[in-house]
């Protein structure tokens, strides 16, 4: 499936990701959360368009600044201990500022993640802050010649296997691989995807997928979560 084939998607996500089930409220947990579910012992697949699912994300930290200077210096800071190394599992706490936060392992039932359903379940603020991601893609074969796309709302900085791949900057909508990396490797084995999403205000999103030389969306892997002694 070739990028244009989403071009609607993205109008969709910006009239949806304010909308909240009926049962959804501050801190009513993820439970409550519309597109997001608990992941199981079961590796997961990519979904059909190549996008990742499963994520583990922090809960957010209060962050403002979403021009490409702005956003590396937030990014860049040290908040917590090994932020560029851990592969968190869930339940995971650091300390940033003297609060602790927490890591949540997620499934989203949607292309993107929706971290304003993610915040707003949890009573945790949506607006002027960072959120960390980390996702775990296990791939049974070296892989060469891959990109990694990306979009987000709004600006965001990613790593693949503790290399900064891509950023993008600005008060911007989640497009659908709004910005695509150079040329990648996967390893045989375990790899892992890390992202710092930035938002200024309203609704926050993020999607990740790969794409093969062709442009088609590359599938060849499944998605993990952190697990103990990682």
């Amino acid at each position: 499936m070739k990028r244009r084939d989403f071009l609607l998607l993205p109008t969709l996500v910006i009239l949806t990701s304010l909308v909240l089930p009926t049962n959804a409220g501050p801190g009513k947990g993820l439970a409550s959360a519309l597109t997001l579910t608990a992941p199981t012992a079961t590796a997961k697949a990519p979904n059909d368009a190549g996008f990742l699912q499963r994520w583990t994300i922090l809960e957010p930290i209060p962050a403002n600044g979403l021009t490409d200077r702005a956003a590396q210096a937030i990014v860049k800071k040290e908040y917590f201990p090994n932020q560029f190394s851990v592969v968190p599992k869930d339940g995971d706490k650091v300390t940033c500022n003297g609060a602790e936060l927490t890591w949540h392992a997620v499934d989203t039932k949607e292309y993107n993640v929706n971290l304003y359903h993610f915040a707003y379940a949890l009573d945790k603020p949506t607006s002027n802050v960072l959120f960390w991601g980390v996702a775990v893609v296990n791939c049974p074969e070296e892989v060469t010649g891959v990109r990694l796309a990306i979009g987000s709302n709004a600006a965001s900085v990613w790593w693949v296997n503790d290399q900064e791949v891509i950023g993008i900057y600005g008060d911007r909508q989640t497009v659908i691989d709004d910005g695509v990396s150079k040329k990648l490797t996967l390893k045989k084995g375990r790899n892992i995807i890390r992202c710092a999403v930035i938002n200024g205000g309203g609704a926050t999103d993020f999607c990740a997928r790969f794409l093969d030389a062709a442009e088609n969306p590359f599938k060849g892997f499944t998605l993990s979560v952190g697990e103990a002694g990682q």
